[in-house]
């Protein structure tokens, strides 16, 4: 079992967890999350850019699959990466809507967390042809995302170290033993802040290695300090690239 501590990368992975309103589809919420609000948030960054000021490196969102039957605690999430955490705004945004992505989802809020790329799996872009390069669409993989909720009282520290020191192995070995090639897991920056400790990310090429690994992992005490009933576990096949 591969025990070194994984690097963490440099800077913060800001992450938005995006709900739409009542009132919206799930197809409309993703149709100007796409065409109106990606080249938006691209286009700002590229001016910030270019001034000097601080931008985004990367910025990919995932859309979470629905579950029939059952309500849906957000839609997708949204990925940027900065060389450090941006100003933390007094308001959520789009509490004041600035496109139709913003009138179709409820307020959201930045959740800045550290990340840590365990494997680095490759994410071929087929970049457009006929179109601008970005926004662009990337699929064929079934990723499978934990949003982790702790226990009240949580030593976050401990669980931290617990997570990379002898969780993140456990599950490393699983996933290769079963070919998972993608393993990325963000811890919170301010944990008792935010109602998610962390994210972790685990990319499969197909359900049959989701379903190896479901059958082979083993706990590692990790379930000490995590919150059945406040953890969330999301099914995705496509995400959306602004910034690659």
């Amino acid at each position: 079992m591969t025990t070194t501590r994984p690097l963490a990368t440099p800077g913060a992975k800001i992450m938005y967890l995006v709900k739409r309103r009542a009132t919206t589809s799930r197809e409309e919420l993703i149709a100007h999350w796409f065409a109106n609000h990606m080249p938006d948030v691209i286009a700002k960054n590229a001016t910030a850019s270019a001034v000097g000021k601080l931008h985004a490196e990367r910025y990919v969102a995932t859309l979470f699959d629905p579950k029939a039957g059952k309500p849906h605690p957000w839609d997708g999430v949204a990925q940027l990466q900065y060389e450090r955490p941006p100003d933390r705004s007094a308001t959520a945004h789009g509490t004041q809507p600035t496109d139709t992505f913003q009138e179709k989802a409820e307020p959201y809020w930045p959740w800045a967390t550290r990340e840590y790329v365990v494997m680095d799996g490759d994410l071929p872009l087929n970049l457009p042809t006929l179109n601008p390069p970005f926004p662009c669409t990337r699929s064929g993989f079934l990723k499978v995302t934990f949003l982790v909720g702790i226990t009240e009282g949580t030593d976050c520290g401990a669980l931290f170290d617990h997570w990379l020191d002898v969780h993140v192995p456990n599950v490393r070995q699983t996933m290769e033993a079963v070919g998972g090639f993608r393993y990325v897991v963000s811890h919170s920056l301010e944990p008792e802040a935010e109602p998610y400790a962390g994210m972790a990310e685990l990319y499969f090429s197909d359900a049959d290695g989701w379903k190896g690994y479901r059958e082979q992992i083993r706990a590692d005490g990790m379930e000490r300090w995590v919150d059945d009933a406040a953890t969330k576990v999301f099914y995705s096949g496509t995400e959306m690239v602004g910034i690659a």
